[in-house]
Order: structure tokens, then sequence, then C-alpha cells
């Protein structure tokens, strides 16, 4: 194995384990130069994904998301068949109540396709809720919050924040919403939805990549009140 590979992975594994922003962001680049040796530093990234499956106490965190983006985004026809048959369904669990398939949210968010992984986001909550049986709302009320199940929430949230290193996700707003005594002016300026005291209006004035406010996805409408949000915040799921 070349040197300066054989040393980028040392480094890499040494601070794998750290998930403060600045490890993270050095991780990232880390994983960038070693996918540069281009098909023997992607098998080395592989190998060191699947080494991370088997051993590590907190598999998926941010940097397996990271490695797992460079390959699967990767040309190499080896690379892709080793991450179809290892990690044919991502490396989050998509545990759903009721048999909802999150694949394609997934595959979203690994691109960064935020402004579309966002409404596929809104679809699920309703699907969840049940108002795709039941009427043709395409809001939510605070009564249907009691209905998303736990464990499709925690699933929603897990790939939000895995595949953003977490900076997105209905958790990470709800713990700056704690943060700031539930103050939701605050939140609301903090994660980046209100300018001025005005809100932002949809879709061009929010920010659709990972430039924005942390807790700035995915979107909720506000504009309706605060209850809803407030019961999502209230939720079960996020004491387990």
């Amino acid at each position: 194995m070349n040197y300066q590979l054989r040393e980028a992975l040392l480094l890499l594994k040494d601070i794998s384990t750290l998930q403060d922003k600045h490890s993270v962001q050095r991780q990232s680049e880390l994983i960038t130069t070693i996918s540069h040796y281009q098909e023997k530093g992607l098998l080395a990234l592989f190998n060191l994904l699947i080494e991370r499956k088997t051993t590590s106490d907190i598999f998926p965190s941010y940097i397996d998301a990271i490695l797992f983006k460079h390959l699967y985004l990767s040309d190499y026809i080896e690379i892709k068949k080793r991450i179809q048959y290892y990690f044919s369904q991502g490396i989050v669990e998509l545990k759903s109540f009721t048999n909802v398939d999150y694949l394609p949210l997934q595959n979203l968010l690994i691109k960064e396709n935020f402004q579309q992984a966002d409404r596929l986001t809104q679809l699920h909550l309703l699907e969840l809720a049940g108002l795709n049986r039941t009427t043709n709302r395409q809001w939510l009320y605070f009564t249907d919050i009691l209905n998303l199940p736990s464990e499709d929430l925690l699933t929603i949230d897990t790939l939000w924040k895995i595949h953003s290193k977490g900076k997105f996700g209905f958790s990470i707003q709800r713990n700056i919403w704690l943060s700031n005594n539930q103050n939701w002016e605050k939140l609301w300026d903090k994660i980046g939805w209100k300018t001025n005291n005005t809100s932002l209006r949809y879709p061009h004035e929010f920010t659709w990549d990972t430039t924005a406010p942390t807790g700035h996805l995915p979107l909720f409408n506000q504009l309706r009140g605060v209850q809803v949000l407030y019961y999502l915040f209230q939720h079960p799921v996020w004491e387990i």
C-alpha cells in the first residue's frame, strides 16, 4: 500500500471515534484524500466501514455516513457490488412500524438533495398519521402527532442527522428549542426560519444545503402555530 495512503488511513482510524465538529471535518478531509487513490483507496475505505460495522459501539456515526457516501457514489463496479451486497439498505436500519419504505429518502439525503428529501419527509409524516387513507388534508394537526410511531420517527430523524453530519433533524431542532428555554422566537432565529421577524417564503428563501444554520431542516409549517411542533418535540420517541 502507498505510504501516504497508509498514513492517511491510520490517522483516520485514530480519530474515527471522535464526533465533535472539528474531528468530523478532519475525518471528511481524510476520507476525501484517501478516495483520490481511486479504487485502491476506496477499497481501503470499504474495509474500514466493514470493520467499524462489526466492532464499533456507535455504528452508524457521522464518519460512517461520510464513508458510505463516497462508496455509494463511486463509479467503480467492484465497489458498487460490495456496497450492494453488504449495505443494500444503507448503514441506517430502516425500521418502520407501518412498513414504510425509507430507502428513497435515504438515497436523497446521501446525495444531499435536501429539498426533495424535505418534501418526501412531509409525505411520510402524512402517511404515518394515516391522512393518505382518510382525507386529502396536506398538513398535520397536533392530534395527528400522537399517531406517529416512535420507530418511524426515529428512523427519519436518524437518516437526517447521520447524512448531514449532525446538522439537520427533528431532534436537533428540539435540542435547540430546549437550550433556549422553549422560546419559539429564539428557535426560529437560531435555525433560520425567520429573518427580521419575518417568516421565510417557501421554497426559494430557505437554504437547501449544509451551509444552512444548524436545525434548518427538515421544515415544519410554523405559520399554522406552534402547537403541532410542540407536540412533536414532546413525542415519547425523544425519551428513548
